[in-house]
């Protein structure tokens, strides 16, 4: 699954969560994932980006943790959309 993660990331830019970590606070993370959009998006669309990577990540990791904190991060910029 790493493989096909890996592959479907490169294929699509940003490459990236801007050194996202499920051991940061969830603010450093959260800013980091926004932050590794480009600048010249709108505000949206980066949310809707680092979401959509974000649940990605959740999708594919066998580790329990990194899957609750990444689909807690992706659904807090979910959020942010309504």
């Amino acid at each position: 699954m790493k493989n096909w993660y890996k592959k479907a990331v490169n294929e699509k830019p940003p490459y990236n969560l801007g050194g996202w970590s499920k051991n940061q606070s969830s603010i450093t993370r959260r800013r980091n994932a926004l932050n590794s959009r480009p600048k010249n998006w709108s505000l949206n669309k980066r949310r809707l980006s680092t979401g959509r990577a974000l649940q990605a990540l959740a999708n594919v990791t066998k580790d329990g943790q990194t899957k609750k904190v990444a689909q807690r991060d992706a659904h807090y910029f979910f959020k942010l959309l309504k």
